[in-house]
């Protein structure tokens, strides 16, 4: 058993290097701590601010420069520190549960989260007060993830709400209409076309990521777990998702790619060569078109997410970094204030969609076309229909899949066993949900 731990260990911290490249997993290996903010007058408020993305460092120095020109008696100078991954996150968790030494503010990735929120004393401020201005204008679910009862601990970056990409090359050659496939039985029929027509899959069976089952789930109202974030792998809602899949790989509609997922070097290696006709994937993998596959400019289409039944939600939300105010932060209130500025105001959203190519969770700005699109912006002019014409067509249909406890075990199995089980060796998708279900609870004892 300490075999198997150990190896269930080394596991997680390779599944969740593929989690953070959602936002951008910084790679450095040391410390780097930077002042921003030098031009404060002399009275400013000194606050420190622990990340593992320097580009999140990067964004918070733009809006530090708003924020201290629109605040002349509220000025702050910021302390950057960006660590590595692990580091940071295993730092964090100790200074703030024994109320020594931790920053400010902090970036929590949505998979350490639960660590932050477990008992009844959560050394996390509640941001009610800061998140109240901007409510009715952000995506509930991206809200949801970072909070615990009726107190909200972290804003994210970004929605990642899930879109459908499609090659219109290839379709077109196969006589598909990727507007037309609104069903997974659409989907299903469109991929046996390009396959006949032109040799290639519509799409991929991932097997080192869970971002299919999510989605699927997600369609049909259900989790990994349940209301008491117990693991749930083998319920009914996961076998007809899986399934699902299976049936497509039987048909040549879908098939495993180098990599097991779309988010991977060898992967974005075979979308380049164009062997796969659609990635369904969150809104950030945009970002891997335009700086990792760059000779598919002008091919590519977004549209909502194939469902099993039309009227069923068309997206969920994936990947996340949430920032967060530590309660032992020596001006509270004022680091509070800035976050909200720094992650959900119309100048931060605006910002963190020219800048990151992220979905921010401040929807104001998906209504503002000047923005969204800006004939200057690189990922308006890559993409041949605009992201934020499907995202606000599927705003209100966008869930939220539980991060909690659980949530690395079943990762670990599903991603090292089960999936490579269904769609590799051709198990029978029962029984290696049922072994799942087993495995992951004598791992979670």
């Amino acid at each position: 058993m300490k075999k198997r731990s150990t190896l269930i260990s080394i596991v997680t911290i390779l599944i969740l290097s593929l989690v953070l490249s959602a936002c951008g997993k910084s790679d450095d290996s040391s410390n780097s701590t930077q002042q921003l903010g030098a031009n404060a007058g002399e009275n400013a408020t000194e606050l420190s601010f622990w990340t593992f993305v320097d580009l999140h460092g990067k964004h918070l120095d733009k809006m530090l420069g708003l924020w201290n020109k629109e605040n002349p008696d509220k000025q702050i100078k910021l302390n950057v520190t960006v660590m590595p991954y692990d580091d940071m996150h295993n730092k964090l968790l100790l200074a703030v549960t024994s109320g020594k030494g931790a920053p400010d503010i902090a970036d929590i990735e949505l998979g350490q989260f639960p660590k932050f929120l477990e008992g009844d004393n959560v050394p996390l401020e509640p941001l009610n007060d800061v998140f109240a201005p901007y409510k009715d204008a952000v995506v509930p679910a991206r809200v949801a993830i970072y909070s615990k009862g009726d107190q909200v601990y972290g804003f994210d970056y970004h929605v990642g709400a899930t879109l459908a990409f499609y090659n219109t090359e290839i379709l077109e050659a196969a006589g598909v209409d990727y507007k037309t496939i609104k069903t997974w039985e659409d989907y299903k029929q469109a991929g046996i076309k390009v396959y006949e027509k032109t040799g290639k899959y519509l799409g991929t069976a991932d097997t080192s990521a869970i971002w299919q089952e999510s989605y699927l789930l997600a369609q049909q109202n259900a989790d990994f777990t349940d209301e008491n974030g117990n693991p749930k792998v083998n319920s009914p809602e996961m076998v007809k998702a899986l399934e699902m899949l299976v049936d497509l790989q039987k048909n040549n509609v879908i098939h495993t790619i180098p990599g097991g997922q779309p988010d991977t070097e060898e992967a974005k290696g075979e979308y380049n060569k164009g062997n796969y006709a659609s990635a369904l994937m969150p809104e950030w993998y945009m970002s891997r078109f335009v700086n990792e596959m760059k000779d598919l400019k002008g091919k590519y289409a977004i549209a909502p997410l194939p469902v099993f039944e039309e009227g069923q939600p068309r997206s969920v939300g994936l990947g996340g970094t949430g920032t967060v105010v530590t309660k032992s932060g020596k001006n509270v209130q004022l680091a509070k204030e800035f976050v909200a500025f720094a992650k959900l105001s119309k100048e931060a959203t605006t910002e963190i969609w020219n800048t990151l190519g992220f979905d921010p969770i401040n929807m104001d700005v998906w209504k503002d076309e000047a923005v969204t699109k800006n004939p200057d912006n690189e990922y308006v002019q890559y993409f041949k229909t605009n992201a934020f014409d499907t995202l606000n067509e599927i705003k209100d249909e966008i869930q939220a899949i539980k991060s909690v406890k659980a949530s690395p075990t079943i990762g670990n199995v599903f991603n090292t066993v089960t999936l490579n089980a269904i769609f590799e060796d051709g198990k029978d998708v029962k029984e290696a949900l049922d072994e799942a279900q087993a495995a992951i609870e004598q791992e979670l004892k």
